[in-house]
């Protein structure tokens, strides 16, 4: 399979302040991308399907069998990517992929969604932690260390 090499402006994480200790890592999990992708699969395949046949063509099982195959290339393609990204909780701040860093002062709302965690800060900027195995505790958890809970 091919493997994604991470840019150098994606690929770097944010670096830790002196004294500052991680309490928790955050990283995507692998089944939880798989069944993502698949619940994509079905629901864009049956769309497809569907279209094609309000559409009349003749042949409308093309739509699920072209966006399963599509789908899954993709998910394929990019999975050495996607799992490979971590974001780390600290005493003093969320530390995400691609230098992202919101300090826990700033965390307004940590929320499921959609299969993954948003983040939004007090100034309105949005983050989203995906494929992680249970969202409901993780979003738990930052809003406990920003004293939110």
């Amino acid at each position: 399979m091919t493997q994604i090499e991470p840019d150098s402006v994606m690929g770097r994480a944010a670096d830790l302040a002196s004294g500052e200790t991680v309490v928790q890592e955050f990283r995507a999990d692998r089944l939880t991308y798989w069944k993502s992708h698949l619940i994509m699969a079905v629901v864009l395949g049956a769309a497809a399907g569907f279209f094609l046949m309000w559409q009349g063509n003749p042949y409308p099982v093309a739509g699920p069998l072209g966006a399963v195959l599509a789908i899954g290339a993709r998910a394929a393609y990019l999975a050495s990517e996607a799992l490979g990204e971590s974001w780390r909780l600290t005493d003093r701040r969320l530390l995400g992929p691609g230098g992202r860093s919101i300090p826990l002062a700033q965390v307004k709302i940590a929320r499921p969604f959609l299969g993954a965690v948003q983040v939004v800060t007090h100034s309105g900027d949005k983050h989203l932690m995906k494929y992680l195995a249970d969202t409901s505790a993780t979003a738990a958890r930052i809003l406990a260390a920003a004293g939110r809970a």
